[in-house]
């Protein structure tokens, strides 16, 4: 119950980034800088929690970390980030919700079969669909650039979609090698902002001025400490307790939560067409999921053996 807890509180504070990230937008600030503050300061949070060097056990373990690095950190924020600056938060966030779909192919090509493969075709076509008209509805808004820029925009949150999907996928072989969250989670992030250091050249001025901007300073603290430090560590100990692919169900509802939270705080419309894409997509990751297939960490098998990390089993 309190992992299911912890992944309903990660959701809920996530579904509302795509916002803070769009004010942080408009206030001037790029992409790669919003992501390089954003876990420098989740980093320090969590150095100030656990203040060691997390030691793999092993080199096998040390590249899951450097890849969960680069993957749920600099790859698919960098990638959210700049789809967020050429389409609607409300279309970002209803795309990067159907990572549970990735997640179970992911486990597909991994030797597992979903509990209800017709129900999973189904839904991975409702979801697409739902994408298609949310991507096509929020076409020429003014929240969004020109048609191409909308369309590249909804392309790279579908790319970060899948990156969320092999994160997720990462962290539950962290997870079932047995280290504790928190200092996994650092290390994790610590991985992520090397990874960024070289584009940091190409990522503009420093926005000191931004920094006096009270909006902006509460925007950062937000993402870096509240949706970085804290959600990642919980949204890491859900997967370790529930598994990716259970977990990864709660992010349907972000579609909802986002459109809500960017009608609200942003002002984006909110027309027929997206509500229905929306509903769509949501419907698609709730059938594809309707077997209560659940996915635990086999806690038997051994880190080495990745491709029996995972136990799946349809519960009737």
């Amino acid at each position: 119950m309190k992992a299911h807890a912890l992944a309903l509180f990660t959701i809920l504070v996530w579904s509302t980034t795509f916002v803070a990230t769009k004010v942080l937008l408009a206030a001037g600030l790029t992409p790669l800088w919003i992501l390089v503050i954003r876990f420098a300061l989740g980093f320090v949070a969590l150095s100030c929690l656990r203040p060691h060097r997390l030691r793999p056990a092993n080199p096998c373990d040390g590249r899951l970390f450097a890849a969960a690095g680069f993957a749920g950190v600099a790859c698919y924020f960098l990638l959210e980030n700049v789809a967020l600056t050429l389409t609607s938060a409300t279309a970002v966030g209803a795309i990067c919700a159907t990572s549970p779909l990735f997640c179970v192919l992911i486990a597909f090509a991994r030797g597992q079969r979903p509990a209800s493969p017709a129900s999973f075709t189904v839904g991975f076509a409702l979801a697409m669909g739902g994408i298609l008209l949310v991507g096509s509805a929020s076409n020429g808004s003014a929240f969004t650039g020109s048609a191409a820029d909308n369309l590249i925009g909804c392309g790279l949150a579908l790319v970060a979609s899948v990156v969320w999907a092999g994160y997720s996928t990462l962290v539950s072989r962290i997870a079932d090698a047995g280290y504790e969250t928190l200092a996994a989670t650092k290390r994790i992030f610590a991985w992520g902002l090397l990874f960024m250091m070289p584009a940091i050249p190409f990522a503009g001025a420093f926005p000191a001025l931004g920094l006096t901007d009270p909006l902006v300073v509460a925007n950062l603290l937000f993402l870096g400490l509240g949706a970085s430090a804290a959600c990642f560590a919980t949204w890491n100990f859900a997967v370790k307790h529930l598994g990716a692919v259970v977990t990864s169900t709660y992010i349907y509802l972000v579609p909802a939560l986002t459109g809500a939270a960017s009608a609200l705080v942003l002002g984006e419309p909110v027309t027929a067409p997206i509500v229905a894409g929306v509903a769509l997509t949501i419907a698609g990751l709730m059938l594809s999921n309707r077997t209560k297939s659940t996915c635990k960490l086999h806690r038997s098998t051994p880190a080495t053996q990745p491709d029996k990390a995972f136990l799946c089993r349809k519960l009737r």
